[in-house]
């Protein structure tokens, strides 16, 4: 065979050849010869006309090969048969909902590419095979902890195609299989005589959804805007940013969050007006509020007498509400346990997030080098001017005085979102780049402090229950039992509590999460610090969601809250706010935020932010206002 190698060029890698027929056959099959294809170790991902497949092994096994191409044709199957518009325009409000929606369309296209091409149904076959082998499906025993969206979108892969559940998700689906057949065996039937029709599918799958008790997690000013024809063309075109690998995780996207302010803009708007928003710094009020500032110090709610008589947000019962330590959740052998899994898990990803925290802490060590003023009339002797001061004594201008310097005096909280959508690759993320980042800090001199916020119960806990026996009375507000664990306490060393971080490994831990409270919480620990500069870091991948408060109360009920809270630290508060989204729009919310698509671009995200914080001069305490 002849070579078209040049002298002294290196032989390609033996993966190549495969490498460009898979990415032509992707193309080929999407029907975009524009496609982007790109090949890395991180999780694959497919975002726009970009596709991320993951690197093949060295050595390459025929099942390798499947679940690689298995990859591929599960990205061109979605830019091939899916409409991003429709999707969004009929996507469901609510979280949950929203999961098992774009987890059944994705097994949708899936189901069409396995009906058409024999082969990318064994392709596709080894993909989730390799998925929920990976994943820690086959130890689930308690429906609890068996994720909706993934049971429904692999029985409705099997109605479509005649193949069953993966080995390692058959026990994930038999716990759930008796309520959804009884509750919407009839949806899943119709589904196959729309298979080839996104719009009518969808519909479907709303009514799907309505079976299974999540008809309030629908929009009805989308439905209306749907039949009226109303936000047509309005919608900005949606951002994709879709893992072939798990669709689940396709909730509340950027594309929802952009296709949902059109429609909340006006009514968030006049809500946020009722409900008091806080005023702006006006000349008559300003001298008032820098006198009290001097003399009281500033607390996070200061609301007019008749707001305080009857407040827009409130908890039914906190009887039941818990701040625990993560050491008092769960028992020291497993808490080992599951830091040993944690660290096997990412073993890869912590040299990535170690490099860019090595590099964060040769930018915080270098401002920290002692800078000194020369030439001064008093101060230190120089000795530099040694020798002028032994020829002329008298001289002047030979003494030096080391600058002052804050820096040291700061602290940082990284408040974590323990919500079941951040179960998988993104909580395993988050946790492991809070760690590098504490271990990074605290060699730096900087105090961290790891938060994590979920609740004790999903649907309700004891709260519900107590409502339940209460007789339902109306407006009953928050109505879940909230968890907020400490898993490092800002005074704690690293090395004491670096086990801590696995317990977000343990299943059944993430359920639902109310942001409002959370971020008042981890707010009001912020401000009882003695450090001078106080920064505030919130890791969320969605909208505050818990289906028992949602479900009496209006549909905006917690964002109401999550937005009143922000307000109130951004423009009254001296702590520094700083918020990431993964795979959610969180720049709606929060005046300094990013997004991101992907859980694997946090460790570098987080490390950027911070070192852009870090070089910014502090921001002086926001003025208080007077009392109305």
């Amino acid at each position: 065979m002849i070579s078209n190698r040049k002298p002294g060029e290196k032989p390609a890698p033996p993966s190549e050849p495969l490498k460009r027929a898979v990415a032509g056959c992707l193309r080929a099959i999407s029907g975009n010869p524009d496609v982007e294809v790109t090949f890395a170790s991180e999780r694959p991902a497919l975002v726009g006309p970009k596709a991320r497949l993951p690197e093949p092994p060295r050595r390459l096994s025929a099942e390798d090969v499947s679940i690689l191409r298995g990859y591929a044709d599960s990205m061109a199957l979605r830019l091939a048969c899916h409409d991003a518009a429709t999707h969004s325009k009929l996507a469901p409000q609510g979280a949950e909902a929203r999961a098992v929606f774009d987890a059944v369309e994705q097994a949708r296209v899936e189901a069409i590419g396995s009906r058409r091409m024999t082969g990318s149904a064994a392709n596709l076959s080894a993909m989730l095979e390799d998925r929920y082998h990976r994943g820690p499906y086959a130890e689930i025993t308690d429906r609890a902890d068996a994720p909706l969206q993934d049971a429904v979108s692999l029985m409705v892969r099997e109605r479509l195609t005649g193949q069953k559940p993966p080995e390692a998700a058959r026990k994930l689906v038999e716990l759930w299989r008796p309520w959804i057949e009884e509750k919407a065996g009839k949806n899943l039937a119709r589904l196959d005589q729309v298979l080839e029709n996104q719009n009518a599918y969808a519909r479907t799958i709303r009514d799907l959804l309505t079976s299974l008790d999540m008809g309030e997690e629908l929009s009805s000013d989308r439905e209306r805007n749907e039949e009226d024809g109303e936000n047509e063309g309005q919608d900005p075109p949606p951002q994709e940013g879709e893992a072939a690998d798990a669709p689940q995780e396709e909730s509340d996207g950027a594309d929802q969050a952009e296709s949902e302010a059109s429609a909340e803009h006006d009514e968030d708007a006049e809500q946020m007006e009722a409900a008091d928003a806080p005023p702006t710094d006006s000349p008559d009020d300003e001298e008032l509020g820098e006198a009290e500032e001097a003399t009281e110090p500033w607390r996070p709610k200061d609301e007019p007498r008749a707001e305080r008589e009857r407040p827009d947000y409130v908890a039914f019962t906190t009887k039941f509400d818990e701040e625990a330590l993560a050491e008092e959740l769960c028992d020291p052998e497993e808490l080992a346990r599951l830091r040993s899994y944690l660290d096997k898990q990412l073993s890869a990803l912590q040299g990535v997030v170690g490099r860019l925290a090595n590099r964060l802490q040769r930018r915080l060590l270098a401002q920290q080098s002692r800078a000194w003023d020369f030439d001064l009339e008093e101060g230190m002797l120089d000795p530099a001017r040694l020798s002028r001061v032994v020829i002329d004594p008298m001289s002047a201008l030979t003494f030096m005085r080391e600058r002052d310097t804050d820096f040291r005096d700061t602290v940082v909280t990284l408040l974590l979102d323990n919500s079941g959508s951040m179960r998988g690759r993104p909580i395993t993320v988050a946790a492991t780049c809070a760690d590098i980042l504490a271990r990074t800090l605290e060699r730096c001199g900087v105090k961290v402090e790891i938060l994590g916020f979920t609740t004790r119960a999903w649907k309700g806990g004891q709260a519900r229950e107590q409502w339940l026996a209460a007789g339902k009375p109306m407006g009953p507000g928050r109505l879940n039992d909230l968890r907020h664990i400490i898993y490092k306490a800002a005074d704690a060393p690293w090395r004491r509590t670096r086990r801590n971080l696995g317990l977000m490994m343990r299943e059944g831990l993430l359920k639902e999460n109310i942001d409002g409270e959370a971020l008042v919480w981890a707010h009001e620990r912020l401000l009882r610090r003695p450090e001078q500069r106080r920064i505030l870091m919130v890791i969320s991948d969605g909208a505050p969601v818990d289906d028992s408060t949602l479900s009496v109360n209006v549909g905006n009920y917690l964002e109401k809250h999550l937005r009143r809270v922000i307000a109130e630290i951004e423009t009254r508060s001296p702590v520094e706010l700083i918020a990431i989204g993964i795979g959610h729009d969180v720049t709606r919310y929060y005046k300094r935020a990013v997004t991101i698509v992907d859980a694997e671009e946090l460790g570098g995200v987080m490390t950027e932010k911070l070192a852009e914080l870090f070089d910014e001069t502090p921001a002086a305490a926001p003025k208080r206002h007077a009392r109305a």
